[in-house]
């Protein structure tokens, strides 16, 4: 409960966090933050690190001039298309077979569940509207990999909810993370921020358990 609530606190503070981390670290912090995006969009086991809230901070701290916006915003569009690249390859090495036979335990069903339903709904539109969409974000390009979708038609739905996604919340944080409104009420904003991401999951969460018991 200690950890959730710690995690949930560095969410809420981005900001102080990663100032700390450019004062402590400085250039390596470009690395950093490829890191984590890249975790959160390659690997199936860390869907939980911060996405969304993580690059609207960053964006907010190149317009103060912490950070550089152009290598940044290339090294985190690398970061996501290179992340749902290798989380694509992880699926299709595993397979279907893998996946029927729950032998990835490491996995939880209910997120695998979530995402075919995804898919059922937007096809191929998936790997970009998942972009928005935590949780889904990260084994959307995974399912992709374990089905029938070539990977020259992934890698363009990827390059496209790349750009698009990182552009969003980077510029928005850029053009108005330091207006003096949203700067008294970082905290607040963030929290919007999370909040509006996890709505999709709520609502898909809720209606499952409506269908359930009808």
């Amino acid at each position: 409960m200690e950890l959730i609530i710690n995690f949930v606190n560095v969410l809420l503070h981005l900001d102080k966090y990663l100032v700390l981390l450019i004062e402590n670290y400085g250039m390596w912090v470009y690395l950093i933050l490829f890191l984590i995006v890249f975790c959160e969009t390659g690997l199936v086991v860390t869907p939980f690190l911060p996405g969304d809230s993580l690059i609207f901070v960053v964006g907010t701290l190149a317009a103060a001039g912490s950070l550089n916006i152009i290598p940044l915003f290339i090294f985190i569009v690398i970061a996501a298309i290179l992340g749902d690249t290798v989380n694509y390859w992880i699926g299709n090495f595993l397979g279907p077979e893998t996946i029927q036979k729950k032998k990835m335990r490491f996995i939880k069903k209910e997120y695998i569940e979530r995402t075919e339903k995804f898919y059922a709904k937007y096809g191929g539109k998936t790997i970009i509207l998942a972009r928005f969409v935590p949780i889904i974000r990260t084994f959307a390009p995974f399912m992709a990999g374990v089905g029938t979708m070539t990977y020259s038609k992934f890698i363009l739905y990827n390059i496209t909810g790349g750009i698009a996604w990182v552009s969003l919340f980077m510029f928005g944080g850029y053009f108005f993370g330091n207006i003096p409104r949203v700067k008294e009420n970082f905290t607040i904003v963030i929290f919007m921020i999370i909040l509006i991401s996890i709505i999709p999951i709520i609502y898909e969460y809720i209606k499952s358990k409506k269908a359930n018991l009808s």
